[in-house]
């Protein structure tokens, strides 16, 4: 499949993410948006961040996440995250489970 995108010539530009960078940009999307992704979705996301930098203003720009956090839960994309939920976090839990929708 790559080599038929780069033989129809369908690859504008390539990026290259570090892995640090991608570990950041995915535990970003976590916190910030709610979006559990993996470390490649997390590298997508940093290329479309670095492609947004560029962009004209009013550009639209489309970076699909087709991957999941789960499969990640024991690589460095959690390190050092608790797995218990901390007192503020129970709490929210609580505040969150009683509300009616």
């Amino acid at each position: 499949m790559l080599g038929q995108a780069v033989e129809r010539k369908h690859i504008d530009q390539l990026l290259a993410i570090s892995g640090p960078d991608a570990i950041r940009d995915s535990r970003l999307l976590a916190q910030k948006e709610g979006i559990f992704t993996g470390i490649t979705a997390g590298a997508t996301f940093t290329g479309a961040l670095m492609i947004a930098e560029q962009a004209e203003p009013g550009s639209n720009i489309l970076c699909m996440l087709p991957d999941t956090g789960e499969r990640y839960l024991t690589t460095p994309l959690f390190e050092g995250i608790g797995t218990q939920m901390n007192a503020e976090e129970m709490e929210n839990s609580r505040v969150y489970a009683n509300l009616s929708v």
